[in-house]
């Protein structure tokens, strides 16, 4: 694994990825190694994508951690940010990338249980774990937190979304407010993945539906995880040193602002 030089390099850092089993959180997490980073790779129900995500890290000479937990469970959420601290002594980089839709529910079908915990997996798992981690994060000199929307809470996704839409809004929300907060010593920002190919839309599109998402994406593809994990290493860093409170799109200009 070549290390990074300059202002994207990692190196020495410590970074947390919640949902480092799968697709764009195990794409992130193998990519902040690249960069320099030791990972701490949290997992909940990918034990075995947790596992393949650590050999790939390893086996490219850096290292890291396996943190399995629920984060929408307090005790969970805190075990895995102390576990972490504990090993290194730092915490320098927190990306916020667990969530699903869980189910895809009409509105007016959507009952209430499930509302309460896809608010929970999106939107209260990033509160746990955050308010964990911001006192380590604001000792650590480079604090910076990345959190993951999606496009779906711009465009109010394609059926069923409103639950997940609604919770990811509020993530962007609260992205803004940590901005400010926590400022100067932690910076806070977000991306908004459009459609990226990986695990997700395998499960909640079909193949007729990305392919007119790729005829409606001006690029004329869909996007690939290690892109969206490019991004976050560039908003960990220091080269997005004057980066606060942004959200940056990452669709392939599908939907602009």
């Amino acid at each position: 694994m070549a290390e990074s030089t300059g202002h994207s390099s990692l190196q020495g850092r410590v970074a947390l990825v919640t949902g480092a089993g799968v697709g764009i959180g195990q794409a992130a997490a193998i990519a902040l190694a690249r960069a320099g980073a030791f990972v701490g790779i949290h997992y909940h129900s990918s034990a075995d994508g947790a596992r393949q995500t650590l050999q790939t890290i390893r086996a490219a000479g850096s290292d890291g951690l396996l943190l399995p937990g629920d984060l929408t469970r307090e005790e969970d959420a805190n075990a895995v940010v102390d576990q972490l601290v504990q090993a290194k002594g730092r915490l320098d980089i927190l990306f916020n990338n667990a969530g699903s839709p869980l189910r895809m529910v009409p509105f007016a079908e959507m009952p209430l249980d499930l509302w309460r915990q896809v608010f929970d997996v999106n939107l209260t798992s990033a509160f746990l774990v955050t308010k964990r981690a911001v006192g380590h994060l604001r000792a650590s000199g480079h604090g910076a937190i990345v959190n993951n929307l999606t496009l779906s809470m711009q465009t109010g996704g394609s059926g069923g979304a409103a639950a997940y839409a609604a919770s990811k809004g509020a993530l962007h929300m609260l992205t803004r407010t940590l901005a400010k907060e926590l400022a100067p010593q932690v910076r806070t920002n977000a991306i908004m993945p459009g459609v990226i190919e990986t695990r997700h839309h395998e499960v909640y599109s079909t193949p007729e539906k990305l392919a007119g998402y790729r005829q409606q994406t001006p690029l004329g593809r869909n996007g690939t995880a290690d892109e969206v994990a490019e991004a976050v290493v560039f908003l960990a860093s220091d080269a997005a040193g004057f980066i606060n409170g942004a959200i940056l799109d990452i669709n392939g200009g599908r939907f602009l602002r």
